[in-house]
């Protein structure tokens, strides 16, 4: 097994993860078996209980680890379902080690951070290529090099290499700034991270250097001088106008035969994925029409700035389902919580999205963004939080349930039609938030002669689709077309006292769990498209494959324009 380590200088959130995850492609295309990790920093187990706004999106595998929206990038790229083992965070590694040793299990030694700590992080990232028979393992260091919480994972990474020089290479993204006062790249700040990283003991076999133009010979030839690197290893990663572009980018230079010599691998037939993923961005540059839609949410503001990091799996949906039928995508970010004093701001648009959320903050901005879509026959797409938001519409406005609320937002209201799941109660009651909600992937069943089995219908047909192949170990279901397999991450549901009610009311139920207690998507007739699903099709969404929810959304967007 080989392993890759991806580090970061200069700044923070320069695309390592993208980095990483077009590299995976590259070399999968070359014929390898390829695995991500990602390796976050904080104590925190997992991500689960962190802010979106704090560290973007909280993605979810399919077995239901909470992990960094990094694993969403992997999984798009390299088009794989990855699990648990490519996560690691150092409150797992502390945990590990210090459950370890409470149970005597260092045998009475003084449990140190080398070599136990360091130990137990290479342990781990050999377990997970084990875990997914990987021929090369590409492992993303969070944070940048010289930051003092994550120098065991780069000392790590230097144990590793020491033991098996032949199986391990270091690929640091450094920044190279362009000031526009002088007209030039500077590589100073790039010299800077790399020494920081020969200090650790530490030579990076390749560079890659951002930046917003592609850098040139001169600057190229300063960092292979003052970094100790030959030219031919610095690869340059400018801008580009989309991230999927990025794999024919390093391809134009060589990346992946030069990782392929560099750990003496030997050659294999290619599998021709690049060529699927470059027909896929040709798509894209062919692409004419504009679609405009709102996604509305509250999670987009952080002091000053507003960011989109917290919805980037449903971003990037939308621009694969819209760019698959030649469709130019202009997202718009609504915040909620401005909503529910402007009553313009949903204007214009072709399609409305409604994504994920928790607690009570902008909910009634969300269901008046649901009552405008249904009023005005709005394609209506609502994901989770986004469902549960157009049944509390439904309740109130069209059902006559006045005042009809969640639970999580009123545990007074008179109408709870979204309540807690029952076996969440004891852990709400505990504090037992981390890691105990409706995870991982589930088994729907739907319900026939609705949009929702129409989209899959059309559009799901592909039987490698993680749709038709997450099947997890939780659940025994028999699988024909109309059950499909989706990932969730909730707490709350809809509460089926109420399902009568509203069903005749004109709700439609059009996908339950296989008993039928729990309602997993809704939706309504006379409406050209309004759906909404309690699991998230995002995470599962890929170039490759399109999401059939996010297409037939789409495509109804589309129909729109005529």
């Amino acid at each position: 097994m080989k392993y890759i380590f991806v580090s970061g200088g200069v700044v923070s959130g320069l695309g390592k993860g993208i980095t990483a995850a077009a590299i995976g492609l590259v070399l999968k295309n070359k014929g390898y078996k390829v695995t991500n990790i990602k390796i976050d920093m904080y104590l925190n187990v997992d991500a689960g209980t962190i802010r979106p706004q704090e560290h973007g999106e909280v993605f979810v595998t399919k077995d239901g680890m909470e992990t960094d929206q990094d694993l969403g990038n992997y999984e798009r790229f390299i088009g794989e379902s990855l699990d648990k083992s490519n996560y690691i965070t150092t409150g797992q590694v502390y945990k590990a080690v210090i459950d370890r040793e409470r149970a005597f299990g260092y045998g009475g030694e003084d449990v140190e951070a080398i070599p136990h700590v360091t130990d137990e992080i290479i342990n781990r990232i050999k377990c997970a290529g084990k875990s997914n028979k990987a021929d090369i393992v590409i492992i993303e260091l969070g944070g940048t090099v010289g930051e003092y919480q994550n120098s065991l994972f780069f000392e790590a990474s230097r144990i590793l290499r020491l033991k098996q020089p032949k199986d391990v290479i270091q690929i640091h993204v450094t920044y190279l700034p362009f000031l526009k006062n002088i007209g030039e790249l500077k590589s100073k700040p790039a010299q800077q991270s790399t020494h920081l990283l020969n200090a650790m003991g530490i030579q990076p076999d390749f560079i890659i250097a951002r930046s917003e133009k592609i850098i040139d010979d001169k600057r190229k030839e300063k960092l292979g001088v003052f970094c100790n690197l030959n030219e031919e290893y610095i690869i340059s990663n400018p801008d580009l106008e989309s991230v999927y572009e990025l794999p024919k980018h390093f391809e134009k230079q060589n990346l992946g035969e030069k990782i392929r010599k560099k750990l003496k691998l030997k050659i294999k037939p290619s599998t021709g994925d690049l060529d699927k993923w470059n027909k896929f961005v040709e798509n894209k540059e062919n692409s004419k029409n504009v679609v405009k839609i709102a996604v509305v949410g509250k999670y987009f503001t952080t002091g000053d700035y507003k960011l989109t990091d917290s919805y980037v799996s449903v971003i990037e949906a939308l621009k694969q389902a819209a760019w698959s039928q030649k469709l130019i995508p202009e997202l718009h970010w609504i915040n909620s919580c401005d909503f529910e004093t402007d009553n313009t701001c949903l204007d214009g648009y072709d399609g409305i999205v409604v994504p994920q959320g928790w607690g009570s903050r902008g909910v009634e901005g969300k269901i008046k963004a649901v009552k405008y879509a249904r009023e005005n026959k709005i394609p209506y797409l609502g994901l989770c939080f986004g469902m549960q938001m157009a049944v509390i519409e439904f309740a109130r406005n069209v059902a006559g349930l006045k005042g009809a609320n969640s639970v999580e937002v009123d545990k007074k209201t008179k109408y709870p039609v979204v309540h807690v799941m029952p076996d969440q109660k004891e852990y709400l009651k505990k504090k037992q938030y981390g890691g105990t909600i409706r995870l991982g992937s589930w088994p729907c069943k739907l319900t026939p002669k609705t949009k929702l089995f129409d989209a899959y219908k059309k559009y799901g047909k592909n039987e490698d689709a993680p749709w038709n192949t997450e099947n997890n170990f939780k659940v025994e279901v028999k699988k024909d077309e109309s059950v499909i397999f989706e990932r969730h991450r909730h707490r709350y549901e809809v509460n089926s006292e109420y399902r009568e009610r509203l069903e005749k009311a004109g709700l439609v139920i059009s996908g339950t769990s296989p008993d039928g207690k729990l309602v997993e998507a809704i939706e309504l007739d006379n409406h050209p498209f309004f759906v909404a699903t309690q699991f998230h099709p995002e995470y599962i969404a890929r170039p490759l494959t399109p999401h059939p929810v996010f297409m037939a959304f789409v495509e109804a967007v589309k129909n729109k324009l005529k």
